[in-house]
């Protein structure tokens, strides 16, 4: 081993040592002067790199080979907690002494007072950074990067739909920078970024080895109104809600959950636009083979409405097993109705078979015939010349339509709605809903048809009238309607009669108006077509008349009278008459000669 040699400082002041100085022959002044050289020389307000010496969970020291060492809160490292002693950070000098002498190093303003190069540099280069979480906001979470405020949109974080964004705040982890607005200083940030790529080559792989008819295995990743979404291990596929069940589905929800394993069996699939299109159903048999194959026409089945539309109403009697039940078939009346009025969504009901085809997989349904035609029996039930209590359906021009019972239908002409009123629209006698007496005319078991009238439940005023209004009978009467053909006019009883215009031409020679009261005379009475012919100017005409014939009576009567004095007088006027003769024949001659 080397022996150790000592050998004393020639020039070394024992004189000042003991007198407790150390400095030697150099002064302080020089010392400090070449402390200060051997440190860095640094500015307020810079930004250098420091060498991280210690560190706790409150705080980092940094040293800068500065005479004294900073202090940097350990909040402002967060964005990295994998950060360990050695490691190089940029600082910023705020200050390089305070009042206590200490320098004072800012690592979140050393960050802030780059960034935007950074941030920059990393979107250029497509650079993978890394980011603080800090919290949630609206559409996403607000990211620390270099200082930086950065938005991640929710659907940046991941290539699966994320419930729960709370799980992500405080947590530090890797972005790519996808956009920058300078004028704004907005920047987004996207983790699905980065596993996109490695994704997009795994679904190619993935669906390069896909086939139809193929099952996989999968998990419900997301549920919409119109399927469902299934992670296949990389790729997702969807189930179209008509593929989720051979029943009715009103929501997937009803039939899957979410992070639900099921397996799926692919319908089809497409490889430039990497669509999968998944069925559940397709594993299950379909429930029309299932069918009880003794079923038939004419059996009953039970079942529940799952559908309605205005023509009919869908009956499902098993799952994935659905009937038509058509408007016409609910209800025995031929009125043309909302199947809403009969059925709703929900109900349980029993229906009929009426058609049945297991290759096309079609059933009709009725539900009518659970009860008995009304027509087999009609004439027993409502029998010529009964009477019954009806409800107005609708109006047509010439009659009403009524129906006596459901599935039971009459029409009531105009003519036997009244027997002395004139209707010219069944609208002025009743209305729809309304309820009416009515008698069976006729029946048309054919045509489901029975002729009604309402008047034949009154006796027949004409035969009482006929003996009232006889021709020659005057009766006071009121003009009520005035047309080009003539008048209306009321009469007693309720009866109306008719008056052209030159009967209703008053003594005075004026005409009579609406509203005028006047006496008529009947000139027409016809029964069967319930006529009355009236005339107001007839009656001073027949007066009139009647005294011309008595002043001719009269003047007969006087007539022999004068008969008997004549032959006194013919004979002197004989006289005169041939004497006259006897002088004109003398006058004759003398003018001839």
């Amino acid at each position: 081993m080397a022996e150790l040699t000592n050998s004393p400082v020639a020039d070394f002041d024992w004189e000042a040592y003991e007198n407790g100085e150390t400095t030697g022959a150099r002064s302080r002044e020089e010392l400090t002067h070449a402390y200060e050289e051997s440190l860095n020389s640094v500015k307020d307000k810079e930004v250098i790199e420091g060498t991280i010496i210690a560190l706790n969970k409150r705080e980092a020291v940094v040293n800068i080979d500065y005479k004294s060492d900073g202090i940097i809160p350990m909040s402002e490292f967060r964005y990295n907690p994998d950060i360990k002693v050695g490691d190089k950070v940029e600082v910023f000098i705020e200050n390089q002494e305070d009042r206590k002498g200490q320098l004072i190093l800012s690592h979140k303003k050393a960050r802030a007072s780059r960034s935007w190069e950074r941030i920059n540099a990393a979107l250029e280069n497509n650079e993978i950074i890394k980011g603080y979480i800090k919290c949630r906001t609206k559409g996403g979470m607000i990211v620390d990067v270099f200082g930086i405020e950065a938005f991640l949109p929710g659907s940046q974080i991941d290539v699966k739909p994320i419930r729960d964004y709370d799980i992500f705040v405080g947590k530090t982890m890797e972005f790519r920078v996808v956009k920058i607005n300078e004028e704004f200083r907005n920047v987004v940030v996207s983790h699905k970024a980065l596993i996109q790529a490695e994704l997009e080559q795994q679904k190619q792989e993935i669906i390069s080895k896909l086939e139809k008819g193929q099952v996989l295995e999968g998990t419900v990743k997301n549920i919409t109104d119109y399927g469902v979404f299934i992670d296949l291990g990389g790729v997702d596929g969807l189930i179209h809600i008509t593929d989720l069940s051979w029943g009715r589905v009103s929501h997937p929800g009803e039939v899957v959950s979410l992070d639900q394993k099921l397996n799926v069996v692919i319908l089809d699939f497409d490889n430039e636009k990497k669509r999968i299109a998944l069925g559940l159903k397709q594993l299950q048999p379909h429930p029309w083979d299932a069918l009880d194959p003794n079923l038939k026409v004419g059996d009953k089945v039970k079942g529940k409405v799952v559908v309605m539309a205005d023509y009919g109403a869908f009956l499902e009697v098993a799952p994935g097993v659905e009937g038509l039940i058509h408007v016409s078939e609910m209800s025995w009346s031929q009125h043309l109705r909302s199947a809403q009025e009969f059925l709703k969504i929900g109900d349980e009901v029993e229906a009929v078979i009426l058609t049945l085809d297991r290759n096309e997989r079609k059933m009709s349904l009725g539900i009518k015939q659970l009860k008995k035609d009304p027509w087999e029996d009609i004439e027993i039930k409502y029998p010529i010349g009964s009477r019954h209590t009806a409800k107005v359906r609708n109006f047509t021009n010439f009659g009403v339509f009524v129906e006596i019972e459901e599935g039971v239908d009459g029409l009531i002409h105009i003519s036997d709605l009244s027997w002395t009123k004139k209707i010219k629209h069944p609208s002025e006698f009743t209305q729809v809903g309304a309820d009416i007496e009515v008698e069976v005319l006729q029946i048309d078991k054919d045509n489901r048809r029975l002729s009604l009238g309402h008047k034949q439940l009154e006796e027949n005023p004409w035969d009482v009238f006929e003996g009232i209004f006889t021709i020659g009978s005057i009766h006071e009467g009121t003009i009520v309607e005035m047309l080009e053909k003539g008048a209306v006019v009321a009469l007693p009883y309720g009866v109306e009669g008719f008056a052209t215009p030159k009967h209703l031409v008053k003594e005075d020679g004026t005409q009579a108006k609406v509203d005028e009261k006047l006496n008529f005379k009947v000139i027409e009475f016809n029964k069967d077509n319930k006529r009355i012919i009236l005339s107001h100017s007839r009656i001073f005409e027949d007066e009139a008349r009647a005294e011309k014939q008595a002043e001719r009576k009269a003047k007969r009567a006087a007539a022999p009278k004068k008969v008997e004095e004549a032959p006194a007088q013919t004979t002197p006027l004989e006289r005169t008459t041939l004497g006259d003769i006897d002088a004109l024949a003398a006058l004759k001659e003398k003018l001839s000669k």
